[in-house]
This record gives structure tokens, sequence and C-alpha cells, in this order.
């Protein structure tokens, strides 16, 4: 059984698109779209600099875009199962047919610019917490009012919140762990997104939305989400709460998922299942380059 997933913010990396665009269907794809949001994908995604594509307004675009542009080039309809971490889990709502992929990315646009503006009025952060008993971080983390935003799994544990209180858990890190700030604007996945949250649920209340065709792992508690009005709202909560990813693990390997194909940015989620579901094989679509390696592995779980 083969599952399609894709990675969220942080994954992106300059001229990530370099390789694509060879391709003049990919490339009109991405003029295409870019038009249609009212975003330069094509430049954030060749010419770009790391500064000008980790703003979280250009950043989550980008990222979500990357995901339809290796889907597209994979042309690998009869998969079983997608999810996405985060703001990947818009790209997985297109793949599962719930939205299209238009509207996708126009969510996605209002999306990184809510939510950047929403960090703009309070100053907070994000920090990694890398091993250490789970029990003892998750009460590190909440003994210093933060939030568990991310629950990677594979020992991973995002805290998100107030700067000074993330800096007391770096300078005290629960035994065994050790804590790495994260490079992001704000405490995403925390109340501090609330003011990110209408604006949104007014947009997508006008967006179309269909039975899946293809098993939806949702952010919020693992559950295959089949309801294409319920995958929007639940993505729409999602800004403002913390993302299981542990969960959406865990049902990839209740589903009897034996392979995973990462669509670009790939990497960070094919990392985390080799650590915390190392029954199931894995690929890492990067490139262009990978493409006729990802449909030999896809054809050997499908």
């Amino acid at each position: 059984m083969l599952a399609i997933i894709a990675p969220g913010q942080g994954s992106q990396t300059p001229g990530m698109f370099n390789s694509w665009i060879i391709d003049p269907a990919l490339k009109e794809l991405i003029v295409s779209w870019s038009d249609s949001i009212g975003l330069d994908l094509l430049h954030l995604g060749t010419t770009a600099d790391a500064d000008e594509i980790k703003d979280t307004a250009n950043a989550q675009p980008l990222i979500v875009a990357a995901s339809l542009l290796g889907a597209h080039a994979l042309g690998i309809k009869n998969f079983a199962v997608t999810t996405g971490h985060s703001v990947g889990e818009l790209a997985a709502a297109a793949l599962s047919g719930a939205i299209s992929e238009r509207d996708a990315l126009r969510i996605v646009r209002a999306r990184g610019f809510e939510m950047a503006k929403a960090a703009a009025t309070s100053p907070a952060g994000m920090s990694a917490v890398l091993g250490g008993d789970r029990t003892e971080v998750l009460a590190a983390i909440a003994a210093l009012n933060l939030v568990a935003a991310n629950d990677n799994g594979a020992g991973q544990i995002v805290a998100a919140g107030d700067l000074h209180a993330l800096a007391s858990l770096n300078e005290n890190p629960p035994a065994g762990s050790r804590v790495r700030a994260l490079a992001v604007a704000g405490a995403f996945h925390t109340q501090y997104m609330q003011p990110a949250v209408e604006p949104l649920r007014g947009l997508t209340s006008s967006i179309a939305t269909h039975p899946t065709a293809i098993q939806l792992i949702s952010n919020q508690d693992g559950l295959v989400v089949k309801d294409g009005s319920e995958v929007l709202n639940r993505i729409v909560n999602q800004i403002a709460n913390p993302v299981r990813w542990d969960l959406c693990m865990e049902t990839l390997k209740s589903l009897g998922v034996t392979g995973v194909i990462e669509l670009p940015p790939a990497g960070t989620l094919v990392g985390l299942l080799k650590r915390a579901a190392s029954e199931i094989e894995t690929f890492a679509l990067k490139s262009a380059d990978d493409l006729d390696a990802a449909r030999e592995f896809a054809g050997r779980h499908i």
C-alpha cells in the first residue's frame, strides 16, 4: 500500500524549482499558479534567496506549490493514502480530491499572509526538543506555559510560545534532551495564531469541497477524514492548535501502508518515519532527477 505525503514549513531551500522547470509544461504550470494567486512562485522557487523564502507569507505557498508540482511530475494516481505536515495538509487535501489544486493555493496564500500578520503582533517563537523522556519533555513544556505545538514522534517535540520561556527551556532542557531554536516568525499552532483563523474560515466557506477519493489522515488526531468540508474545517482549526504528526504516523502503520513517497521539498518527514516506523519503506522525492526511481519505488507498493 502506497502513501504520498507532503512536508511542512521549514523544508524550503533556495532554487528548489530549478530541476523541475526544465520541463516546459511544469514551468507553465507554475506561471499559471502564480497568476491565479498573485504571487511570483517561479521567482520564489528559482532566484529568491533564503531570507525571502523564509518569510511565512512566501514560504507556505512555495512549499505547497512544490509538493503539487512534484505530484504532477510523478503522475501516480492509484495510491491509497495521503497526509501532510501542517501546511502540507493543503497539498494533501488537493491530492485527496477534497479541494482543487488552485483552491489549495488560494487558501495557502491567505494562510501564509494571515499567519505572518498574527506573528507580527506578539513576539513568540518555537524550539525543537530532541530526545529525552516524552512524559518529562511534555511536563517541562507545560511548566513554562509553553505549548507542544508539533508532536512529531521519533523523539521530537516542538515547543512554542513566549520567547523568555523558550530561553528558559534552552537553558534547562529536560534530562537527556537538547533544545534547538527554530528560525520561524512566531508560535505557530498555538493561541498566538488565533487572529488568523477567522479570515481563513471566511475564505474557505466559499470553497467547493468533495468527498475524498484518497484516504486523508488529519493532523488533528490521526483520523482518516472523508468529508471534504470537514477536511477544510480541520485545516483551518489546526492553524491555532497542535499538529499530532506522531498520530499520523501511527495511522500510516495501522492502515497497512508499506511504502511512503515524500513530495518535494522532501526529507524531513522521511527522516521521522525512518525513526518511528522503520517497517515502512520510504522515498524522498527531492528533484526531477529522482522521478524514475520514485516511479519504480511506487510500483513495488501499489
